[in-house]
């Protein structure tokens, strides 16, 4: 049987890399830092990374990696269980109670992953009686999670307040309803208008679900999300976010939400119910992150600093950045293979980088999204603006 499905697999792997869409896979021989060690494919050796979620640096941060090793010492390699059977240590808990602590949120619950903590919200709060309703440009966690639910789907155009406001509308006979959104669009670097959505939902009864994965940690005046931003924190119901990306960079997800949902998911959440629990090494390193982020804004700095630099040299250099003050500065190339090429030539030059194309992004929307990081130095910025240059002349652009 399997023969006829390989050449059906072929063929559909064939049309990918014709198209230009095949993702290569690099190998990196170093720890995750500002600068990596590349083993093989296009110029193995060191460069300089500019496509990581290492926001604050904190990847192979030394005290961070400290944390780590005494707590394989302390706690153990894993819990071999799920949490309800004998897979929750104190370190758990201590790390459940501060993420609540740090979010403004009456509890928290630890998930494997964030992918995993937006596929197990809807199916347990909602039934066919209820409504989500979705931003357009949600991160496929919250897609494939809403599609386990039996609740009806609404979704309006991206940050587009008119349309979020006739889905509220369009939904008024729902028991329920939740309106759910990226805090920060990772394709794009887009902000949600959190403070425009709780009104919303103020005046249309509605609750509101924030998955802040590329922000906690570094935007807000201290750090703690897009809810902080706009001043919204104890007007969000739940917040979904990540370990694995500002805050260390490792894996692990979490849902901090009003005490009651954060009960119910403790019960009927199939991730958490049916998933080991988060590596003990993880939380213990995670509370050590909390500590470094909660005694010092330096790192966020730094970070917003390589940030407007980037962008500012970039746009001088007359690239087609899209507008914001995030981090993730998306340069827009349009077509898919040349988004390829140009971060192929990037990497020849020292810096490396991936182009985005479909199913990723739209079609006719590649590009090579740049994500800075407070690891990163100013010369390494300055370096990484002149290799875009160097690489579109090589380009012929």
């Amino acid at each position: 049987m399997f023969d006829n499905v390989r050449d059906d697999l072929a063929a559909t792997l064939d049309e990918i890399r014709e198209a230009g869409l095949f993702k290569p896979e690099r190998v990196i021989g170093s720890p995750q830092s500002a600068a990596v060690t590349v083993t093989g494919g296009g110029r193995p050796g060191e460069v300089l990374n500019f496509c990581a979620n290492n926001y604050l640096g904190l990847a192979d941060h030394p005290a961070v990696v400290a944390a780590a090793k005494e707590a394989l010492d302390r706690w153990g390699y894993g819990m071999a269980s799920v949490r309800f059977i004998c897979g929750t240590q104190d370190v758990h808990k201590q790390l459940e109670e501060r993420l609540s602590q740090f979010l403004g949120q009456e509890d928290t619950v630890l998930y494997s992953s964030c992918f995993d903590a937006n596929g197990g919200v809807f199916e347990t709060l909602l039934d066919d009686r209820d409504a989500v309703i979705s931003d357009a440009l949600n991160h496929a966690s919250i897609i494939d999670g809403i599609r386990l639910s039996k609740a009806r789907r609404h979704r309006y155009a991206n940050r587009d307040m008119a349309d979020l406001e006739a889905q509220l509308k369009a939904s008024q006979d729902a028991r329920r309803r939740l309106i759910v959104t990226d805090g920060v669009f990772s394709m794009d670097g887009y902000i949600a208008p959190l403070r425009e959505i709780c009104d919303l939902a103020d005046r249309y009864d509605a609750m509101v679900m924030v998955d802040d994965s590329h922000a906690v940690g570094f935007v807000g005046p201290t750090g703690r999300g897009t809810p902080e931003l706009h001043g919204v924190t104890d007007r969000v119901d739940i917040i979904t976010g990540t370990l694995g990306k500002a805050l260390g960079g490792a894996s692990g997800g979490y849902v901090a939400a009003r005490r009651e949902v954060v009960a119910l998911l403790r019960q009927r959440s199939r991730p958490y119910l049916f998933s080991n629990s988060l590596a003990p090494v993880i939380a213990a390193a995670s509370l050590t992150v909390l500590d470094l982020l909660e005694r010092s804004a330096d790192l966020r700095e730094r970070l917003a600093a390589n940030t407007k630099l980037f962008r500012s040299r970039m746009t001088d250099a007359g690239f087609d950045v899209l507008p914001g003050e995030h981090a993730i500065a998306p340069v827009m190339v349009g077509d898919a293979a040349k988004a390829g090429r140009l971060a192929e030539l990037l990497l020849e030059r020292g810096v490396y980088v991936i182009g985005f194309s479909y199913p990723v992004v739209p079609h006719g929307q590649a590009r090579i999204r740049v994500q800075l990081s407070a690891a990163h130095s100013t010369a390494d910025v300055e370096r990484a603006v002149a290799a875009f240059v160097d690489a579109r002349d090589a380009l012929g652009e």
